[in-house]
């Protein structure tokens, strides 16, 4: 039996509507890939997952009090995801938005690598100290913003001139991503966790562990009073380095897995499955 007045009507305007409103979300989705936004958005999924749940179940107390919650949530929406909101009306009035980034190739890599573990042991030779962060999968924008912008070809005569006692630009990170220094003198979150990073470290050991906490970035640490460099990724921080061959090998397997997983561009379902946590080989693992 037929119900006319139930036919849905599907018309050409309707696929653009569907189409458009697709890839909007998928660019979206790619602005804040990387970012805590993600872990953000899991959780605002969860809190709608229970509102269902209990409306369904006719659980009326819960569903008033996730209700509320819900309704708070939102308004704060716009101040917890600022600096992506920020970041995405840059891209939009630079036209970057629906490009976009490709990582380095491997010689890209190891470029990177080579200067940053140069500049590493050249400043530990002349006791300066130094914090230099090589950016991942998660995106630092807000602590680029939060020194000062550069956007700079890496270089090993640029890095440890930024470092160099007496420059204006010392105190603070320098935020490099690929062959690009983003920004030097830039503030990083510090951390309060002691057993990971020791009562007797100072400043720097401290914000390169905080930064690790937060991000997947790798910070090379080089101390101003004992001239030792350190690494620090994932919220540990490594035992000193005396060689500048083994930081070269300790950089490269850091930064490979995320240069891999960079590069599987092929579909979004791909870097879904790259952002779920692997078991570390021990190459990756570090000691405190």
């Amino acid at each position: 039996m037929m119900w006319p007045h139930l036919a849905i009507r599907f018309t050409a305007i309707d696929a653009i509507d569907v189409i458009a409103t697709s890839i909007l979300t998928y660019y979206l989705l790619l602005l804040i890939r990387g970012t805590r936004a993600v872990q953000i958005m899991l959780g605002l999924f969860a809190l709608i997952v229970i509102l269902a749940v209990s409306n369904l179940l006719h659980l009326l107390v819960l569903a008033s009090l996730m209700q509320y919650l819900l309704l708070g949530t939102a308004v704060t929406l716009p101040i917890i995801f600022q600096p992506e909101l920020r970041r995405g009306l840059e891209q939009l009035g630079r036209g970057r938005l629906f490009v976009r980034d490709r990582g380095p190739d491997e010689e890209g890599a190891a470029q990177q690598v080579r200067i940053v573990a140069q500049a590493g042991f050249l400043l530990a030779r002349q006791r300066s100290g130094a914090l230099i962060v090589l950016e991942q999968q998660t995106g630092l924008r807000e602590y680029v913003e939060s020194g000062t912008a550069l956007d700079a070809r890496l270089s090993l005569e640029l890095l440890t001139s930024i470092f160099t006692k007496g420059s204006p630009l010392h105190d603070g990170a320098a935020i490099v991503r690929d062959l690009t220094i983003e920004g030097a003198a830039c503030f990083l979150p510090l951390s309060e966790n002691t057993i990971a990073v020791g009562r007797h470290v100072g400043t720097r050991h401290r914000a390169a562990v905080g930064l690790t906490e937060q991000t997947d970035a790798v910070v090379v640490v080089v101390s101003e009073e004992s001239g030792l460099v350190s690494v620090a990724r994932a919220g540990r921080l490594s035992v000193p380095i005396d060689d500048e061959d083994r930081l070269r090998r300790v950089l490269a397997a850091c930064i490979r897995p995320s240069r891999r997983n960079a590069k599987a561009e092929g579909s979004f379902l791909a870097n879904l499955l790259n952002r779920i946590p692997r078991a570390q080989s021990p190459t990756e693992q570090f000691r405190t």
